[in-house]
């Protein structure tokens, strides 16, 4: 299995390079050069780490042996449990992990895999993954990446663009190499940073006096994507199992998505065999996702908004980029085009044709505020269910559309870490700041279980209370990790 980059054609790689890298020399992302066939019917009847090992296998020709089953040791029980809420209404929960949201289900494996590309290649240096949050990756980088041998991990984060729970789990994280930093402006400034260092020559040249190389734990590494993959795959042999769907019969996904990634990893399930009819893509009110689907018109010249998803308030979705270059026919002159007209005008187009072979797999829609908030009440009443509010988003949108085959939720989030937003639409007043008494109160009325890793963030003392301006990031990295730039 070779990658190349959805930007230059020439790039080719192998996959423990594609996984070191984390994104290719000319900005873009890495890609199979071709896609693996994977049959479901051989997961069937496997446990998780079984059936995340064989979408390794497929996609990695270095050892990955044991990576899935020591990730998945520190889950609690099932990680990715399909329940059921209704006849053909099903909830996928990736919230079983050690930070209580989705992405635990790659950031567990993806540390593992650098280490074993790295010991693959031979590669002695030291690895400084850089991550850009909207809350949620953040604490899981961080926590993945704790005292792992031979990495460091800085994560930046919109200091006033996350809620209270995820910062806090990212300000008091412990271990030795790891550094949270927020920002003063929102992820979409934070990610365009994260992916100007990865550019600064003058940056890499320094840190590599050092013996630092750079890396990244976002979906734009290919490494952390793969692993997203097993679970589609995982929750249509679940379903199949147990008898709530015929073998081949197509199901549908709803997934709230801000960064594409999520969702993106489903189209390579579907595309490597699994029977996936629809793709319906969940956004928040910054719904430039929802409109790409449309119009076939990518434009981030629009009023950004804080909502109570704050996860989804994104406007530039990097993984977008590896399906328009898919829908482009693989034109990286094209797709690098296009993502250079983004950069420079904030917006770019694709054409009819490729918008319809897009809208034969995806469709679109977004929830508001006011959506979230009584879809999580409705699911609760109705189901005794309780959702977060960015699975909330992907509930609402549900709704909307006729139900004619099975259905699956993809849940992101534990409740607990959105807990006033969750109170407030179950009716109790809040001030709209988690605390330990916001807790108990959903506690109390929901009986669900506070998670104890949650619970433990608003007695810990803070270790990194730090925040620079977007410009000052380079410099940050630079005089943190002793590089002359």
């Amino acid at each position: 299995m070779k990658y190349t980059s959805t930007r230059d054609a020439s790039v080719i790689v192998d996959g423990a390079t594609a996984v070191i890298d984390g994104i290719s020399a000319d900005g873009g992302l890495f890609v199979p050069q071709e896609l693996p066939k994977l049959g479901y019917a051989d997961m069937l009847g496997l446990d998780y780490a079984g059936r995340v090992d064989k979408v390794l296998r497929a996609f990695f020709d270095f050892d990955v042996s044991g990576a899935a089953k020591r990730a998945y040791a520190t889950f609690d029980g099932d990680p990715a449990p399909v329940v059921k809420a209704d006849d053909g209404l099903f909830v996928l929960e990736l919230w079983h992990g050690r930070t209580c949201a989705f992405k635990d289900m790659a950031l567990s494996v993806l540390p593992l895999l650098l280490v074993k590309a790295k010991a693959h290649k031979n590669d002695g240096r030291d690895t400084l993954v850089l991550v850009a949050t909207s809350g949620d990756t953040g604490k899981a980088a961080l926590e993945g990446f704790k005292d792992v041998d031979g990495t460091r991990v800085c994560v930046f984060y919109p200091t006033d663009g996350v809620s209270r729970v995820q910062k806090l789990a990212m300000q008091t994280q412990l271990g030795d190499n790891v550094c949270a930093v927020g920002i003063n402006g929102n992820f979409d400034d934070a990610q365009t940073a994260v992916k100007s260092a990865f550019a600064d020559n003058g940056l890499k040249s320094a840190l590599a006096e050092n013996n630092i190389c750079l890396s990244s734990a976002n979906s734009i590494n290919i490494g952390r994507l793969v692993p997203q993959i097993a679970y589609y795959f995982s929750a249509y042999c679940d379903l199949a199992d147990s008898g709530e769907i015929a073998a081949g019969e197509k199901i549908d996904f709803v997934v709230p998505t801000g960064n594409f990634g999520n969702i993106l990893a489903g189209w390579y399930a579907r595309e490597m065999g699994l029977p996936v009819n629809k793709l319906v893509c969940a956004s928040n009110a910054n719904n430039v996702l929802t409109d790409f689907i449309s119009t076939g018109e990518y434009d981030i010249n629009r009023e950004f908004y804080k909502t109570e998803s704050p996860s989804m308030d994104i406007l530039i979705s990097s993984n977008l980029e590896r399906l328009v270059f898919e829908a482009s026919g693989r034109n990286a002159a094209l797709t690098a085009e296009r993502m250079q007209s983004l950069k420079e005008t904030g917006r770019y187009s694709v054409t009819q044709d490729e918008i319809e072979k897009i809208r034969e797999v995806f469709s679109a829609d977004y929830a508001t505020d006011d959506d979230i908030e009584q879809a999580i009440a409705d699911m609760f009443d109705e189901y005794g269910y309780l959702m977060d509010t960015h699975t909330a988003a992907a509930y609402a949108v549900c709704e909307r559309r006729e139900r004619v085959r099975p259905t699956v939720i993809v849940s992101t989030a534990n409740p607990y870490k959105f807990a006033p937003a969750v109170l407030k639409a179950l009716g109790e007043h809040t001030n709209g700041e988690a605390s330990e008494q916001t807790f108990a109160r959903l506690e109390e009325i929901t009986a669900m279980d506070i998670p104890e890793s949650l619970a433990e963030v608003f007695g810990a003392p803070i270790r990194f209370d730090i925040t620079v301006d977007v410009d000052g990031i380079i410099k940050f990295i630079a005089d943190r990790y002793g590089a002359q730039v």
